[in-house]
């Protein structure tokens, strides 16, 4: 999909100042140039063919509307190839031993494709710059393209469905790019507020806009970037699609980044993802889950860390969380709350329930899973929850918006209540 018309451009008339810091930051160490002459929208030249990118192209671009995108203007001469790509994947197979099971049976197949992916010269920079400002969300992005490769491989697809899968799973983050580093997903697993949140939710958005408007790429890609928040029920960002709303690409790659989401801590294996995905039943394609699932009991089963008296414990107060966050989301219900109050509460309320009825439905609630082969489980459920438990905080201020003073006071005073217990 190449959107050319000056229309489809107005978005990247204006250098975004992050991205714009994440290329000079790279400029350091590599040769990123003018394709062609910079002209602000008067004509006045900013900047010459061939020049290298320096801090005074920072200054000039001040605040200037581009005849052309600046991303369209520059290159990174010596930036990521499909040779360095596939460099990149291999080390990734050969070192992350928690997604070994689902991409090494498929290396040979993915390192074949990796040479053969297309990269847009507008990809191909903010990809190069990513590597050297922003080294973890490269790897991110290279286990991404692996991943979702490797998946859409062990599915049966043809090689130009494993290309298209590999270069989602790739450009996914892109749009990361262009919100503050701070308000990025690698900081999502803390407490962002507000105004941080709404910050990254933007991101799959700017991703498709990026790919749509400024590359070639297929309209499916750009529409999966868009997706891989989504939830199958409704829940995800950055539109709530649902179920036949969302692509098939797209329920892929939200399959893919979950998986990279859950295990965002060093001790969590293959099996704890699978348990993730499965925490809240209706949010993922169970395709996609079902491959991970198998790809997951080939390794050894989770050993619990607690004692099962201590299981039990955090069991209960669990429970005693869900039940206070519900009854207090119900009691704010109010047939004079303003409309923004009465949805925020909805979701709140929704989005527990759900939580509440994974919990139910997983099985290990009882004491025997709490002492017998299924307490590592058990703990991973719980440490999930705790997780999502944040997240619903987050989802419901955006969700509420801007409210009443006193609207807005019970309102934190709801999500204060929700990230209790775990949080480690």
């Amino acid at each position: 999909m190449n959107s050319s018309t000056p229309q489809a451009l107005q978005t990247f008339r204006t250098a975004n100042p992050h991205a714009l810091a994440t290329i000079l930051e790279a400029s350091e160490t590599r040769r990123i140039i003018a394709a062609t002459d910079i002209f602000d929208l008067a004509g006045t030249k900013l900047w010459a063919r061939h020049q290298p990118v320096s801090v005074e192209l920072q200054r000039k671009l001040m605040d200037r509307k581009l005849r052309e995108p600046l991303e369209a203007c520059l290159v990174a001469e010596d930036g990521v190839t499909p040779v360095t790509l596939g460099g990149a994947l291999e080390q990734v197979i050969e070192t992350d031993q928690r997604l070994a099971p689902l991409l090494r049976p498929q290396a040979s197949k993915l390192m074949r494709e990796v040479s053969h992916l297309h990269l847009h010269p507008v990809a191909q920079l903010l990809l190069s710059a990513s590597q050297s400002a922003r080294p973890e969300a490269f790897r991110h992005a290279v286990a991404a393209m692996g991943l979702a490769g490797a998946l859409m491989v062990q599915h049966g697809g043809q090689t130009p469905e494993v290309r298209l899968a590999m270069l989602a799973g790739l450009l996914h983050d892109l749009g990361e790019m262009y919100i503050a580093p701070e308000h990025g997903e690698a900081e999502a697993d803390r407490e962002l507020d507000a105004l941080a949140y709404r910050q990254l939710v933007v991101h799959p958005h700017v991703g498709l806009l990026l790919i749509a408007q400024l590359t070639n790429y297929p309209g499916s890609i750009a529409r999966a970037v868009v997706e891989h928040h989504e939830r199958l029920d409704g829940t995800g960002y950055p539109h709530a699609r649902q179920a036949d709303a969302m692509s098939p690409l797209g329920r892929l790659l939200a399959v893919t980044e979950a998986v990279l989401a859950a295990l965002r801590r060093p001790s969590h294996e293959l099996l704890h993802a699978s348990i993730a995905l499965r925490a809240v039943p209706g949010e993922f394609d169970l395709t996609w889950v079902g491959r991970l699932t198998q790809a997951a009991r080939s390794q050894p089963a989770l050993q619990p860390v607690l004692a099962a008296d201590e299981v039990r414990e955090r069991r209960v107060a669990l429970g005693a969380v869900l039940h206070a966050a519900e009854e207090n989301a119900g009691a704010l219900v109010d047939e004079q709350a303003s409309p923004a109050m009465r949805a925020a509460l909805e979701l709140a309320l929704f989005l527990i329930g759900r939580l509440r009825a994974g919990w139910n439905e997983s099985g290990l609630w009882s004491d025997e899973a709490a002492t017998g082969a299924d307490a590592g489980e058990v703990e991973a459920m719980e440490d999930e929850l705790y997780f999502r438990l944040r997240g619903v905080q987050r989802a419901v201020l955006l969700r509420a918006g801007e409210l009443p003073p006193d609207e807005a006071a019970a309102l934190t005073r709801l999500c204060d209540s929700l990230p209790m217990g775990r949080t480690d």
